[in-house]
């Protein structure tokens, strides 16, 4: 619904939205970039550097969330941290992923970006950098591997990423949903992906493509996005989401024990490289197709935007 200035969007307020994007892009990307500034020669501390700034980087979102939050008048509860929702759609954050990262498996030797190792080489390398794990049997050391990134890591991944769903689909979502309800969804995966870009720049997800890569990560984030916003709306919560972002991050690099060594991570092995956008295509399809799409205008339901 239009008011009489045709080019304003009735319940949409600039301001809020405005002040949310520059804290969240420049309390981040100071992050994102400190490696680059600082630049360490050694690998492994360079490593280290990369993960803790990167890792500190995600509550960039949820800060500016909190702020622009407090600037338009709104109280703290608004964010709904208070919420959790049905509590089935958190049994989808947790198990759909590492779903959809075996299906990235099969999608990665269909489209010949990769081919399965028999001989499960990284496992094997990493055995025999540790000493005593050589004797334990390689078949234990993937169930170890496997039911920790399903189970146990998400939880822990997501308090981090409870930074950028306070932020993303908290925040930024329901203050765009007076454009539409899918306007709403791809702008902020759009959003979300081009916040990635300094880390991106310096490997994230991409090696050896800096700039391409930062096009393929907003496509990723648009289809990852989708998802994540289905779990929101059906809760009305930052928590499922947080846990399905969290869940991402856990089994990110599960896919990969099952390939040959030296796939071109861009295009094959992950869920965000290309073979991994398939799985998560489909799966939107599927969601419209069953006409399970939680997309609901809020003020139906009583609900205020956040």
């Amino acid at each position: 619904m239009l008011e009489n200035n045709p080019t304003k969007v009735k319940g949409f307020e600039r301001k809020p939205l405005i002040w949310y994007v520059v804290i969240s892009f420049v309390f981040s990307w100071t992050l994102f970039l400190i490696p680059v500034v600082f630049p360490v020669q050694d690998e492994i501390n360079k490593q280290i550097l990369m993960t803790v700034f990167f890792a500190l980087a995600m509550w960039g979102p949820g800060i500016a969330a909190m702020v622009a939050n407090r600037i338009s008048g709104r109280p703290f509860s608004a964010l709904r941290l208070n919420t959790l929702g049905p509590k089935r759609y958190y049994l989808w954050a947790l198990f759909l992923f590492p779903v959809l990262s075996l299906l990235t498996i099969l999608t990665t030797i269909l489209i010949g970006a990769g081919h399965f190792d028999v001989n499960f080489t990284l496992i094997r390398e990493a055995m025999a950098d540790a000493p005593g794990v050589d004797r334990l049997d390689i078949r234990l050391i993937l169930a170890i591997q496997i039911v920790s990134a399903v189970l146990v890591a998400p939880f822990f991944n997501s308090l981090l990423a409870l930074g950028e769903e306070l932020g993303w689909r908290g925040f930024l979502l329901p203050r765009l949903m007076p454009l539409g309800q899918w306007p709403a969804i791809l702008l902020s995966g759009v959003i979300w992906g081009f916040w990635h870009a300094p880390a991106v720049v310096q490997g994230l997800n991409y090696p050896g493509y800096p700039i391409l890569g930062i096009f393929m990560m907003i496509v990723f984030c648009v289809l990852a996005g989708i998802i994540l916003s289905w779990l929101y709306l059906n809760t009305r919560s930052p928590w499922s989401a947080a846990l399905g972002h969290g869940s991402i991050n856990a089994v990110a690099g599960l896919p990969v024990m099952f390939l040959v060594p030296g796939l071109d991570m861009a295009f094959g092995g992950t869920l965000s490289s290309v073979a991994g956008w398939i799985p998560l295509l489909l799966f939107v399809v599927w969601t419209m197709w069953i006409k399970k799409r939680p997309f609901q205008p809020l003020e139906k339901e009583g609900l205020e935007l956040s």
